[in-house]
This record gives structure tokens, C-alpha cells and sequence, in this order.
């Protein structure tokens, strides 16, 4: 079967690159040939562009609700069906196939053409122009392999592990596209090669350089001012040879981790690769100390220039002015949705403040259960007593919690208390909030946000997780630093003790659940928690709890929230089924064949 594709329409972007925040200003719908990309370098990079208007990871998906960590209040959240059972290949918030096929074929696109575009009038330019734009294309294409692994891979009915078609030839009219699925491993294959090709053309990071004798024995003869009109800072936000390392770092865990090995990839490529990135900033002791609250670092996140980055963070989005977070998740008593709670599943992942698992902590109690703890969970989740917004408000999340004016009513933020905007849990969401937000109609205000695409802490912890798997918890490969190095450090930054680490630190399974634990804290509500349980192969059908608060009893009740109703094949995604139904060399997933 034959599918045509319209590659002649381009929304071409313009040439405006200049910052991570208007990194690509779509321009009008264009109709001119393609061959027009040859003297209009603009045009070229608008073809680029719309691969970098598809990047998957640009805002929160908050698909933590369709995990143990969080559900919503809202009935028409897609991850709250999908948690509910009604998942399928037809319904489907986690496909990340149309728009990643789509990346690479414009990526593709641009690939087959950008050894004929000109550049620039000056030859050494032009030279640069065409390795940097080429490299970024690249690295975008492993990128969105790496993305489409994660979502769309998975074994077939004969047990064979696959990935996706590999596409790296421009398509047009005339094309196949009816063709197979290559094997998970060709497909990582396809991500290394990229990866290698994107760092043999791309800076590390772009920033200005003063003097010729900084420039890359590659590009001697250059000088400064043509050197910097290439690489210079005014890309930054644009794809780079540190993100590239990232990408790399995180395929390689996904493909070691069990619901992949079959691949045969190595914990000790999965950690090496990671170890690269963490060397550049000199491993643990280029840790950000203020890492764990990049949301709430608020100087830094309002100082930050166009396309700069504070040191937890590798890669981020777009910088703007909003309270959308806000508005969809403070408490319904300072005008907010209350949209997201957490789970007692995951305030129970926090352990004490030495850092032992509350399970067997000596020094916490269930009938003052949020004293003595990881000085996180407070960061991360507005519990009863909490205190929220500009004025420090004083949130009441009890089941017999009254209106403060009028106690004969129920208050607004109490469990349950109003269908639609309490809490389901008793939790409200703290974590990625700005506090000097004001939702009032009366003195409504917005502040600076971001998200961060990549930050470091991500690849700290998979370092850890890798390196603790190839070499054990205090194991280093030659790197400096192991897994042990990298909890500690963790805990050190947020104030939580070692105590409970420092008794484990020869036991690898051990290690093992902490690192989970770690990562299920870190990343919190940044998307992780979701893909990071089918790639564990771990339980995805445990049910969501909350906590019911007494306060004239003083007591404290655990209660069910809602059901977890997946199959063991939702470990891995399916191929979206119009896809299937096209075409009849892509085979479907196991258990996906008829949903």
C-alpha cells in the first residue's frame, strides 16, 4: 500500500533562531517547491523546524495519574480512563507515533537536501552552517527513535522483541510505507549511529568564544566572529552535543532495563553513557544543591536569560509568564482546581527524615505521620496543615473540615468535599507550583515557568541505577562515583539522613528499591513514573489510596481511592490501530490485536 504524502505543503518557520523562546516562529503555509530550500536557507530550516515543533517531552503530561502516585478529580482526564480500564490501541494518550514518525520524516526531509542548500555567502560559514544544522537533524532523529522505543515497542505474537520501522531515506509519493517493524535492537543500533554522527558535527554546548585559539581544530582558519555566528549562545535551546549524550544515556537504560534486555544491551553501556554526561560537569560534585527545587528557585528562574539553562537543568522548553499550573492544581479555597492529588502511596514512598522506609523507621508515628520526615515531602505535597500561596494559607484537607466563616458548611479543600475540585486523597499538588502566585480575581498575578526537558538529576539517577546493576552499590566502572556516591549526594542536598543508606550499602537489591524510590521522589509529576514501571516489568495494578482525616478524633484512615485495572500486556504500548489496519506488514503488539 502507497500512502501520500503532501511533503510539498511545508509550515515553514522562519529564520529567527535565536533563543529557546522563540527558537521557531511558524511562518505561513508555504507552497513552494522544495528544490526552493536550495537558496533559501530559511526555507531549509523550516523544514527543520517542524521537526522540533514535534519534541515530546515540552510541557508536563501529569500521566502520573495513571499510576500508584496520583489520580485526578477531573473524570475526563485521559490517564484516569486509561488507569481504569479503558485503554486501547484506538485510545490511546501515550502514542507518541504520529508525531515522531512525523519528526523524522522532516528530519529525513531536510537530511536529503541540506548538502545543497547555501548557507551562507561566506564558504567557511556555510561549511559550519551545514555541520551544525546536519547535526542537530541527527540528533533529533535519535531522539524520536528513542521516544517511539519507549511507547510503541514491545513483542509481537511469535515473541519477538520489536521497535519501529527505520526509516532514514526522504519519502515521497513513490515510496513503501508499507514495511515491517525492525527488531528493538536494529532500532537502538539506528540511535547509536545517529547519536555518533550528531557529535561528530555539534558542539558540546553553544556559548561565545574570544579568541581564535578556542576554536575546534576542525574549524582553524575560522575566525572568532564567524566561529560565534555559528555556535555561538544564540542557539542555545537548540539540539547540542550535551543533549545528544542525554538522549544516548537515557535509550540505554530503557533498552537494559527487563522489560528490554532481550535486546542484549548492557547496565554497563546504560551507565557509561550516562557517566559521560555527569563528567562534564565533574560528576557528583557538580551537582545542583539546589537541584531538588529548580521549580520554586524563583530568582533563578525569573534571571534566566533567552535560552539559558540554571545548573540542575540540561535542556529546557520555553520560558513564559503564566499561573496555568496553578491555576489547575492550588487548593479550590485560593481559587484553584485542585486537578492533580497525590496518592498515600506516594507519601508513603517519603521515608523518615534519616532516611529509613516508614515501614521500618523508629521515629515515625501513624498518629503524626507527616512529622519527622524527608524534608521533600513537604516540598512536593501540600498535606493537611499545609501552608500555600503568597500569603501562607493554611490548607485543611480533613473529612471534617468546616468553613472557617461559616462552620455549619464543609470548606472547600476537605476530602471529598465538593465533586470536581476537592482533593480525592486528601493531598493537593505542591511540586512544580510557584508560591508567589496569586489566583484572587481581585489581585491576579502570573509568574515566570519553564520545563525542563533534561535535568541532570534524571541522569544522576540513571547512572545510579545502571551502575548499581553492572557493578553493585559501591561499584564505579573507573568513573569516581557509584550508585552509593549518588544517594548520598541526593540526600545530602534535600537534609534527609544516611542512616538507612549507609545500612544497605552492600546489598544490591536493596540498593536497588531505594534507587526506584529515589527516582520515584526526584522526578515526581515530570512524567517518569509511568514509562519507569513498564520498564521494570513492576506492578501496575496497585490501588490508589488516600487519607481520610479525622480532627476532632485526631485520627488518621487510610482509604481506597480507586482501582488499577491494567492487563500484563500494557507493559508494553500498542501501534496506533489505524496504523495496523493500513498496513498490513506492521504487526501489532501482543494483546493489542483486537483493542
Amino acid at each position: 500500500m502507497k500512502k501520500i504524502l503532501n511533503i510539498l505543503t511545508l509550515t515553514v518557520a522562519a529564520l529567527a533562531f535565536t533563543s529557546c523562546d522563540d527558537l521557531f516562529e511558524p511562518a505561513i503555509e508555504n507552497n513552494l517547491g522544495l528544490d526552493y530550500m536550495y537558496n533559501n536557507a530559511g526555507y531549509a530550516e523550516g523544514v527543520l523546524g517542524n521537526a522540533y515543533t514535534r519534541i515530546p517531552c515540552g510541557s508536563f503530561p501529569f500521566s502520573e495519574v495513571g499510576t500508584d502516585d496520583a489520580v485526578s478529580n477531573d473524570p475526563a482526564n485521559n490517564y484516569r480512563k486509561i488507569a481504569s480500564g479503558s485503554w486501547t490501541s484506538d485510545s490511546n494518550p501515550t502514542e507518541r507515533w504520529r508525531d515522531c514518525r512525523a519528526g523524522i520524516t522532516y528530519v529525513n526531509l531536510f537530511l536529503s537536501k541540506a548538502d545543497k542548500v547555501h548557507w551562507a555567502n561566506d564558504e567557511v560559514a556555510a561549511g559550519m552552517f551545514k555541520d551544525r544544522e546536519m547535526g542537530e537533524a541527527y540528533g533529533m532523529r535519535a531522539m524520536f527513535m528513542y521516544y517511539l522505543l519507549q511507547a510503541h515497542g514491545g513483542y509481537d505474537e511469535q515473541g519477538n522483541l520489536l521497535g519501529v520501522p527505520i526509516v532514514t531515506a526522504s519519502e515521497d509519493v513513490n515510496s513503501e510505507f508499507n514495511i515491517p517493524r525492525n527488531t528493538f535492537a536494529e532500532c537502538m543500533k539506528a540511535i547509536y549511529d545517529d547519536c555518533q554522527k550528531a557529535l561528530e558535527l555539534l558542539p558540546t554546548n553553544y556559548a561565545d568564544i574570544s579568541s581564535d585559539a578556542q576554536i575546534p581544530t576542525k574549524y582553524k582558519g575560522a575566525s572568532t566572529g564567524q566561529y560565534n555566528r555559528v555556535f555561538g549562545s544564540i542557539f542555545n535551546g537548540r539540539m547540542n552535543g550535551a543533549i545528544v549524550e542525554a538522549f544516548r544515556s537515557k535509550a540505554a537504560l530503557l533498552a537494559a532495563s527487563p522489560a528490554f534486555q532481550a535486546s542484549g544491551a548492557k547496565w554497563e553501556d546504560a551507565a557509561n553513557y550516562s557517566a559521560q554526561v555527569l563528567d562534564r560537569i565533574g560528576g557528583v560534585s557538580g551537582m545542583d544543591k539546589n537541584g531538588w527545587t529548580w521549580y520554586s528557585n524563583n530568582k533563578e528562574i525569573d534571571g534566566l536569560a533567552n535560552g539559558e539553562c540554571p545548573k540542575e537543568v540540561l535542556w529546557r522548553g520555553e520560558k513564559s509568564s503564566n499561573n496555568d499550573l496553578e491555576t489547575n492544581n492550588f487548593p479550590p479555597s485560593l481559587y484553584g482546581k485542585g486537578l492533580i492529588n497525590p496518592t498515600q502511596n506516594f507519601v508513603n514512598a517519603f521515608p523518615d527524615k534519616n532516611g529509613y522506609p516508614i515501614t521500618v523507621s523508629t521515629i515515625y508515628s501513624d498518629t503524626i505521620p507527616y512529622a519527622n520526615r524527608d524534608p521533600r515531602l513537604a516540598a512536593y505535597v501540600v498535606f493537611n496543615g499545609g501552608q500555600v500561596g503568597v500569603n501562607n494559607t493554611a490548607i485543611n484537607t480533613a473529612a471534617d473540615a468546616t468553613d472557617t466563616k461559616d462552620n455549619t458548611k464543609l470548606n472547600k479543600d476537605g476530602i471529598n468535599h465538593f465533586s470536581g475540585s476537592s482533593t480525592r486523597t486528601g493531598y493537593y499538588l505542591r511540586k512544580l507550583l510557584r508560591q508567589d502566585v496569586n489566583l484572587d480575581p481581585t489581585a491576579t498575578s502570573k509568574q515566570m515557568h519553564y520545563t525542563p526537558r533534561i535535568r541532570f538529576t534524571e541522569i544522576f539517577l540513571n547512572y545510579a541505577e545502571a551502575a548499581n546493576e553492572a557493578w553493585g552499590p559501591t561499584g564505579n566502572g573507573g568513573h569516581g562515583y557509584s550508585a552509593y556516591d549518588i544517594i548520598a549526594a541526593l540526600h545530602n542536598r534535600a537534609g534527609v539522613g544516611n542512616d538507612y543508606l549507609e545500612s544497605i550499602k552492600t546489598d544490591k537489591d536493596k540498593m536497588r528499591q531505594l534507587i526506584h524510590n529515589e527516582r520515584r521522589i526526584e522526578l515526581s509529576f515530570e512524567g517518569f513514573r509511568f514509562w519507569d514501571l513498564r520498564r521494570w516489568n513492576a506492578p501496575l495494578t496497585e490501588k490508589a489510596m488516600g487519607m481520610s482525616i479525622n480532627s476532632a478524633k485526631h485520627t488518621y484512615s487510610p482509604v481506597d481511592v480507586e482501582t488499577r485495572d491494567y492487563k500484563d500486556y500494557m507493559n508494553y504500548g500498542p501501534i496506533p490501530y489505524t496504523e495496523v489496519l493500513k498496513y498490513d506488514q506492521l504487526q501489532q503488539n501482543k494483546g493489542w490485536e483486537l483493542k
